[in-house]
């Protein structure tokens, strides 16, 4: 029963925290950088973040319903709470003004900025140069969460 519940845990670890991320940080962070300018990010994040979803929606489907076929219901029920475990670790995590996620963002995405500075400070995770990129490319750099480095 217990690996079952670490399977559930591990399950939403891989795929379900993956599209938490999609959902709270990729999709605002790209639509708050369009704001700004259309060019800012090329549409190719939108494309990675879509196949990024229904990825994870699939295998989510898939594993899903394999624990509903072959596993008893004792342990159904300790897969979902070693899932919702995880999802409520992971939940006050998961919003871009956390600098983790603002990290793993950057690092997933800088490769679609078309401006050589910005994904260089990008790239290294830099909020401070990101900032500072922004500004003299003429754009408000309100979607860069402020952090105390």
């Amino acid at each position: 029963m217990a690996m079952i519940f670490f399977g559930g845990w591990f399950f939403f670890y891989l795929f379900g925290r993956q599209l938490v991320f999609n959902f709270t940080a990729a999709y605002p962070m790209i639509k708050k950088m369009r704001e700004q300018d259309k060019d800012l990010i090329a549409p190719g994040a939108d494309k990675y973040t879509n196949i990024s979803v229904i990825v994870c929606i699939l295998v989510i489907a898939i594993l899903t319903a394999i624990v509903i076929a072959f596993c008893p219901l004792y342990l159904k029920i300790s897969c979902a709470i070693g899932a919702i475990s995880a999802l409520f670790l992971y939940l006050p995590h998961s919003k871009v003004t956390e600098r983790s996620t603002f990290d793993l963002f950057c690092s997933a995405y800088s490769r679609f900025i078309p401006d050589d500075e910005l994904r260089t400070a990008m790239y290294n995770r830099k909020p401070k140069e990101m900032r500072k990129r922004v500004r003299e490319m003429g754009f408000q750099p309100d979607f860069i969460p402020n952090f105390k480095d």
